[in-house]
């Protein structure tokens, strides 16, 4: 792996105390709008403490290269590693998550993250914090063998419900709402006492949409990719199924596709 000059990055460590501290100076050094998100915004919204060895910030794909560039000059290590939506920038064992889109193409970073992101101190620096909207939204596609967030997103209903905005959260999720109807039905199996914290004219309205929306769809396509990368490639493979990562139906380039799904053997 390549490494920064020793002189900067002393100058780095000297000025922030610690790599997440210098990542978030660089940054607004560099006035890149960005927020953080991951297990910071896990634990400012719901209390939960994880350990991790990351810092995910998310920035918007026009803002992304000032960001890497940034970052260079600070002395970390950059690399565009899926370039449909994540990038990441080294500094010896530690990793910054620099994310300008999700992984099925969903959920593109736009304007509306930082209109109502949270002001935050974080490690002694100002800051802002990815919406709880949009952690939820982001979350509810996790679905795969090794990971699911759904508790995630239990625990943030359970914590913070009564102050969600609904509608904004029902809008982001669009042709795709029955993902969000899905994990709160679950919450409402999780936490039977905590129902409330779902607004009933929610589950009125997608439960009605639930119930008019029966006929099949025109062309056979598999929506779980946009959840797996990985268990639903023998649909796509082997047995017919369009993938609803890519045009027409998603916004995923097949090349992109393609580096994303070779990913999946570096892993093991």
């Amino acid at each position: 792996m390549k490494h920064a000059p020793v002189s900067t990055r002393k100058m780095v460590r000297v000025v922030a105390g610690n790599i997440y501290a210098a990542t978030l100076r660089v940054l607004t050094s560099a006035r890149v709008p960005f927020v953080v998100g991951g297990a910071f915004a896990l634990k400012y919204y719901a209390g939960l403490t994880r350990g991790t060895k990351d810092l995910d910030v998310f920035v918007r794909k026009r803002d992304l290269p000032r960001a890497l560039s940034a970052l260079g000059r600070a002395g970390y290590a950059t690399a565009y590693t899926f370039p449909h939506w994540l990038a990441k920038a080294y500094w010896d064992e530690h990793f910054v998550d620099v994310i300008f889109n999700s992984a099925n193409g969903l959920c593109p970073v736009d304007d509306r993250w930082f209109k109502t992101a949270p002001k935050i101190r974080l490690f002694d620096v100002d800051t802002r914090l990815c919406p709880i909207e949009e952690v939820i939204w982001t979350k509810s596609f996790v679905m795969e063998r090794d990971r699911f967030d759904g508790a995630d997103i239990h625990h943030l209903i359970a914590a913070r419900g009564n102050t969600i905005d609904w509608k904004r959260l029902v809008a982001r999720f669009g042709d795709n709402w029955r993902v969000l109807y899905g994990h709160l039905v679950f919450f409402s199996f999780v936490y039977p006492r905590k129902r409330h914290m779902v607004p009933a004219w929610i589950m009125d309205e997608l439960g009605a949409r639930f119930h008019a929306g029966r006929a099949d769809e025109e062309v056979p396509v598999c929506r779980g990719t946009l959840l797996s990368r990985e268990q639903y490639l023998v649909d796509v493979k082997e047995r017919g199924y369009a993938d609803a990562r890519v045009p027409p139906f998603g916004n995923v380039s097949p090349k992109h596709l393609r580096i994303w799904t070779n990913g999946i053997s570096k892993i093991r």
